[in-house]
């Protein structure tokens, strides 16, 4: 499943790289390596605001419209964490420096394409009420995909705009 989803993300980001006209490059992670031990805490971390955030949607099904879910208002923790995770500056009266983690993100791009790939398997074996659960999910997390895209490979909101005209024409 792994593969599936590393395919996933590398078709994804080469159709973006298509539509934008250019590489698409991350921050440099290079300059403060992280320990592993904090690099799969602050994963955990980014997947338990996943679910907590999926879990909260479940309940309460508030960011839908016309049967449609609004990513971007399902998941504002989860979003929020992110954009942490990728922050480059700071106030200047912060008492710590800015410390970006692309690295973390693309990890948690990893576990949200390899959910993806799961979800779309169990999509096509389930009936019901659970198929439509499951079918929502698999909307809103390929949509979250290609949010986290957007916020790691910074692209501002025109291109991101661009992106989703030209993927919406398809």
């Amino acid at each position: 499943m792994a593969d599936r989803g590393q395919f996933l993300l590398a078709g994804r980001v080469k159709r973006m790289e298509q539509i934008l006209g250019r590489a698409l490059l991350p921050l440099d992670s290079s300059s403060d390596p992280l320990p592993e031990k904090d690099g799969a805490y602050l994963l955990e971390t980014a997947e338990e605001f996943y679910w907590n955030d999926l879990e909260w949607e479940k309940l309460t099904g508030e960011e839908k419209i016309d049967e449609e879910f609004l990513t971007e208002l399902a998941f504002p923790g989860f979003l929020a964490f992110v954009r942490g995770l990728l922050l480059e500056e700071v106030q200047p009266d912060s008492p710590a420096p800015a410390q970006p983690r692309p690295q973390v993100v693309e990890g948690v791009l990893t576990f949200l394409a390899d959910r993806v790939v799961a979800l779309e398997e169990d999509a096509a074996s389930t009936e019901g009420e659970d198929h439509d659960h499951r079918e929502a999910e698999l909307k809103m997390t390929s949509r979250l995909v290609d949010l986290v895209l957007y916020l790691h490979y910074r692209l501002d909101p025109d291109e991101a705009n661009q992106v989703e005209v030209a993927l919406a024409a398809e």
